[in-house]
């Protein structure tokens, strides 16, 4: 039994577009199966017995069907379409045709001979599942790096300047650069600002600045500072310490500390102790509900005014017992841990961990944010918690390097000291049209454009300094762009972007121009006098680059084109055909898409190289898909098979 099938379509875009609809010719004999709702387009389909429905077109083709294969059919109609890869694994290496077939009556989602006043492709904005949304003014954040010779161990703002900790030295951030603060103590390990004056921490002793002058306000050495009750307490590794005028005192009761340990209180109250009860070993302290809470190596204790109150959490436990840091804000106190962070609200303890969605788990320290939200330091980059979102600054891009110090906030602005110098994020009003213009700016200053294609670039030496790389991807990086220039006229008219759009699509089309084989797209173009730095030496997975020379001997194009390249001319040339082409451009477009689905659909559904072998990841056909070597990419590759036919019906009608 032979189908064949004609569509009639405009293009076929997610982007405000219907499926289009099947239309039986003249002769057609059509009955109707059964209606069938697709799960992947919302739209009723009516299988049909067809006969004699012809398309005239480069995608007319007989689908050679046995009763088996209308069994199947017949079977798969009337139940939603869960996934791809299910339809792919109901279908014999020898069907593959009509497995497309299905597909494309599964996407087009309508009823043959169907007829409307209105275009029947564009939906209404009450029917689009997408809303619009406006460009409104949000913080962006950008990002600049300090190097040092040496970490930055701790961090602190007085008076709106930052103040860093590197080699014992107080340094102070002034016009870009990190310069010695005069007059500093040294030998100091952490920097604080409890009270807004400026307190540094040393090996000999606690020092406060006053001005422009610093005084030595006592001689041990201390651990953390914190304010409690207005007034600046400051703990040693054994105790706690209020600043009382200009002197640091103890807050230890006269007759020393008490226990909440009932076998140790009498009858009458008093408490009989084998051991004095101390506050320390002391890593952090913090003020909570009044009281100041004390964090030693893996234990949280309390000081309620007279007693060490160790057994006060009713619930939860520390995720682990190497502790680093504790941090009050709200109704919260957060302790910094080689497993998490833990969290204490009253008397329960929980954990933020992986399992949560923590990017990682192995922090180092913490700090409040300029909207009162938590930061976190770990061995492994920086963390900002954004209400229930985990937003993760890492090394090299945003940071000095990986292990992270200290944190402070300042007025939208966040700085992180680490062990290679200091990260600077600070957070700028924009709109997405100003980081559209952003990043335009930086394609065009940078140089990363070329013959109309879009490169990354690489340092290639003092010599020839950053050179864009012709890479196995040169097609894919330019469809982005492409892309984004449709959009962009697309939404503002702007004819500057289309005349980009239109540059960009010359080069999509020359990739398979410049091969000898129709419809063939080529991954780059290398030129042989012009281009700088060298060209790929890989190809995919990992095997030799294949390059051919132009007959003049003045290009040379690489082969080997996998299933991401195609994809990407579908899907950006569509685009420019849809909103940047005009005219004759139009036709270029539906051309350039005509070829290479031809090429593929004659060669058995397969990328066929110039050598006469298909690509080694640009299959489609059922040999492959079928079996152990492509079987990984059978629910992808159906899909995309399905979007190539698609798209080119769409086009060419």
């Amino acid at each position: 039994m032979d189908y064949i099938v004609r569509y009639t379509s405009p293009t076929l875009h997610d982007w405000g577009y219907r499926p289009p609809i099947a239309t039986p010719q003249r002769g057609a004999i059509c009955q109707s199966i059964v209606d069938f709702q697709s799960a992947r387009t919302g739209c009723h389909l009516h299988p049909r017995r067809c006969l004699g429905l012809r398309h005239p077109g480069p995608l007319g083709r007989r689908f050679d069907m046995g009763l088996p294969d209308v069994a199947r059919i017949n079977r798969l109609v009337g139940a939603p379409l869960r996934q791809n890869r299910e339809i792919a694994s109901m279908f014999s290496p020898g069907s593959l045709q009509l497995a497309i077939f299905l597909s494309i009556l599964t996407l087009a989602g309508a009823v043959a001979g169907a007829e409307t006043a209105r275009d029947p492709y564009r939906l209404e904005p009450s029917e689009r599942m997408w809303r619009p949304v406006a460009d409104e003014v949000y913080l962006q954040e950008a990002g600049r790096k300090i190097p040092t010779d040496g970490p930055v161990v701790s961090v602190a703002i007085r008076d709106g300047m930052l103040h860093a900790v590197v080699h014992g030295r107080v340094f102070v951030l002034e016009n870009g650069a990190l310069t010695p603060l005069p007059n500093a103590p040294t030998g100091i390990r952490r920097v604080q600002s409890p009270d807004g004056a400026l307190w540094a921490l040393s090996d000999n002793g606690l020092y406060r600045m006053d001005g422009d002058q610093w005084f030595r306000v006592d001689d041990r050495v201390y651990v953390d500072l914190t304010m409690h009750r207005g007034v600046v307490h400051g703990a040693t590794e054994d105790n706690v310490y209020r600043h009382e005028n200009g002197v640091m005192v103890c807050v230890e009761p006269e007759g020393g500390y008490l226990t909440t340990d009932i076998t140790y209180i009498m009858e009458d109250g008093t408490q009989v102790l084998s051991r004095p009860v101390r506050f320390g070993p002391l890593q952090r302290i913090a003020s909570y509900s009044d009281t100041i809470y004390g964090l030693r190596p893996g234990e949280l204790v309390l000081f309620d005014g007279k007693a060490i109150d160790r057994e006060f959490i009713d619930w939860g436990a520390l995720p682990s017992p190497e502790t680093r840091d504790m941090l009050r804000i709200g109704s919260r106190v957060y302790i910094a841990t080689a497993r998490g962070v833990a969290v204490l609200r009253g008397a329960a303890l929980t954990a933020l961990q992986g399992k949560d969605g923590l990017p990682y788990e192995d922090a180092t320290c913490l700090a409040r944010g300029f909207e009162d939200e938590l930061w976190i330091g770990t061995t492994r980059g920086t963390i900002h918690q954004v209400g229930d979102q985990y937003h993760y600054f890492g090394a090299y891009h945003w940071l000095p390097a990986d292990r992270v110090h200290g944190i402070v906030a300042g007025d939208r602005v966040v700085y992180i000291a680490t062990d290679g110098g200091l990260g600077i994020i600070e957070y700028q009003p924009y709109t997405l049209q100003k980081k559209a213009a952003y990043y335009e700016r930086h394609l065009e200053e940078w140089g990363h454009k070329r013959l109309g294609f879009t490169h990354t670039l690489y340092w290639a030496g003092e010599e020839l300094g950053w050179v864009r790389e012709i890479s196995d991807n040169d097609g894919g990086y330019t469809a982005h762009y492409l892309a984004a220039m449709c959009y962009k006229y697309g939404v503002t008219g702007d004819e500057a972007a289309r005349r980009e759009a239109l540059d960009a699509f010359e080069a999509m089309v020359w990739l398979e121009e410049i091969t000898p084989m129709r419809g063939f797209p080529a991954r780059a173009i290398w030129s042989v006098m012009a281009d700088k730095g060298r060209k790929s030496e890989h190809g995919s997975g990992g095997l030799p680059a294949k390059w051919y020379p132009t007959p003049d001997g003045l290009w040379e194009w690489k082969g080997d084109t996998s299933s991401d390249e195609v994809n990407a001319h579908y899907y950006a040339v569509s685009l420019f055909h849809d909103l940047a082409a005009r005219g004759p451009e139009k036709d270029r477009a539906r051309e350039h898409i005509t070829r290479i689905t031809d090429h593929i659909i004659e060669n058995g559904w397969k990328l066929r190289d110039a050598d006469g072998q298909p690509t080694r990841w640009g299959r489609w056909d059922p040999e492959y898909l079928l079996r152990p070597y492509g079987m990984y990419a059978r629910g992808l590759n159906g899909m995309e098979a399905q979007t190539y036919a698609i798209t080119a019906l769409g086009l060419s009608g």
